[in-house]
Order: structure tokens, then C-alpha cells, then sequence
């Protein structure tokens, strides 16, 4: 009765933790920007990426610089990170 419990509960707990356990800084494009500014504007719930978080990440990734603020190896650099970032 006791292991049966445990195990009940242990499997309870794990599911709610995959659950609750999303992207926490999701990939933020124009798209995304746009369709979550439609939804929040028509139902009042939009989606997490903003402009400002869609044009924050669309420059990190033109010029190769991850999360921590540090290049990525192979990252393009000067003027083809230039050139991504005006395309």
C-alpha cells in the first residue's frame, strides 16, 4: 500500500513539473510579434512575443551573439552580420 502511494505520487509530481515546463524565452519573430498583437487585440490574450522581444532576437541571431551576450562559434561577424540584420 505504501509503494503503491509513493509511486502514485511521485508520478503525480512529475507530471506536473512537465507540465508547467515550457520554452522560457521563446524564439521571438516579426510573425509571431504580429500574430500575437492580432490575437490580444481580437480575444484580449496574446502571445508572448512583443515587437520589442521579436526585434531583440532577430538582432542576436543576425549577429551570432547568444543568451549570455557572447558570440557563438562560427558566428558571422562585421559585414555579413550588417548584412543579415538590414535583410
Amino acid at each position: 500500500m505504501m509503494k503503491t502511494t509513493t509511486l502514485i505520487g511521485l508520478t503525480l509530481l512529475i507530471a506536473a513539473g512537465t507540465a508547467g515546463a515550457g520554452v522560457l524565452d521563446p524564439e521571438c519573430t516579426a510573425q509571431k510579434a504580429a500574430k500575437g498583437a492580432a490575437a490580444k487585440a481580437t480575444v484580449g490574450v496574446g502571445g508572448r512575443c512583443s515587437p520589442a522581444e521579436a526585434a531583440k532576437d532577430t538582432a542576436k541571431h543576425a549577429t551570432g551573439i547568444d543568451d549570455k551576450g557572447s558570440l557563438k562559434s562560427g558566428a558571422n561577424t562585421g559585414k555579413d552580420a550588417a548584412k543579415k540584420a538590414v535583410k
